[in-house]
């Protein structure tokens, strides 16, 4: 989860989302390998949200919103990733999710 003043700075706009990716339509293979290449570069370039859509799949259990939390607990990614909420409706609703990141250890 992410912290609520972090929260409300994402659904306002104030700390992004800075960058986005859609995964709609993917494979899960496919998906993964998207999601994972874009976390670790935007982490690297000191980044701190990505807004991810995966879309609500048919009757709200979309495979990809269910499995994206997932992937992002395991390696490589849960060492960088602080937090992660349902986006705000403008942002997408139940169909995205914001990906706080931690800071860059220097």
């Amino acid at each position: 989860m992410i912290e609520p003043g972090r929260r409300r700075k994402l659904e306002r706009g104030a700390d992004g989302p800075g960058e986005r990716i859609d995964l709609h339509g993917h494979s899960q293979d496919n998906a993964r390998a998207q999601l994972t290449r874009l976390i670790l570069t935007r982490h690297a370039e000191g980044r701190r949200s990505v807004l991810v859509i995966t879309g609500k799949g048919a009757l709200g259990e979309g495979v990809l919103r269910r499995r994206v939390p997932e992937w992002l607990a395991e390696p490589p990614l849960r060492g960088i990733v602080a937090g992660v909420s349902e986006a705000h409706r403008r942002h997408g609703g139940a169909g995205a999710l914001y990906v706080a990141l931690k800071r860059r250890g220097w």
